[in-house]
């Protein structure tokens, strides 16, 4: 073979070689956009942790106790906030104690879902969304507990649409009724209102506790004892009119 033809030769096998390479880059390219787009709805929810339910005194929607109680309390919290999480299974149940079952306090949680903020995704905002959804089914609370005992940090995936959906179906839910509730986010008007009403009053961070309008400890987690402390003033301001 003359040099000509080998120079050809050369250059067509070149050429060849360099389709291929283009070809395995687009295609590696494309596999790659779809598995970034499908992931989120394929890769696997991970482990459900259930809590231990308890009984909520006269629990109605994401109320607790009278509505006629003498003293109401308002707790604006995000579902991803660590310290929610601590005044929720620390707190909490003691308010529900000494307070709500004796008829002394109603107790109103409120949504404020700012830890969406600058983030990609809106774990905060959906989970509030899919709480109410359970709202609709009398499992507030129950499921108010199930997304706490599940995070595992903010915006991480804790509370991505699946496992929100997953959830739902681990308290036995008309998953009928709750899928059509989440897809449409019949909530969201609500949810809305509460971060609205949580600027009104200077909310900064949660959980914000307010005792008839008064704020317990801003920017501090409010504990049990501090509470009570406002609470039990309340009580003696309405005892001494």
């Amino acid at each position: 073979m003359s040099k000509r033809a080998q120079l050809r030769d050369k250059r067509r096998r070149e050429r060849i070689r360099n389709r291929a390479v283009m070809t395995i880059v687009i295609v590696g390219g494309a596999l790659f956009l779809v598995l970034l787009f499908a992931w989120p709805s394929i890769k696997p929810i991970g482990e459900i942790i259930l809590p231990e339910f308890r009984e909520r005194p006269m629990a109605d929607g994401r109320a607790m106790g009278d509505p006629d109680a003498p003293v109401t309390v308002e707790v604006f919290e995000d579902f991803q906030c660590p310290a929610c999480i601590n005044f929720s299974t620390a707190a909490e149940p003691l308010i529900e104690e000494s307070y709500i079952a004796t008829g002394d306090v109603y107790y109103i949680f409120r949504h404020y879902p700012f830890l969406d903020d600058n983030a990609p995704g809106e774990e905060s905002n959906q989970a509030a969304s899919a709480s109410m959804c359970a709202a609709d089914q009398d499992r507030f609370w129950d499921y108010h507990d199930i997304l706490f005992v599940n995070w595992s940090g903010e915006n991480r995936g804790a509370f991505s649409n699946r496992r929100l959906v997953a959830f739902a179906q681990e308290l036995g839910l008309d998953m009928t009724a709750f899928e059509a509730c989440f897809e449409n986010r019949t909530h969201y008007d609500l949810i809305t209102q509460d971060f609205l009403l949580g600027g009104e009053l200077l909310v900064t961070g949660t959980p914000a506790i307010f005792v008839d309008g008064e704020q317990v400890t801003p920017g501090l987690v409010p504990s049990f004892a501090l509470v009570s402390q406002v609470i039990d003033a309340h009580l003696a301001a309405l005892e001494a009119e």
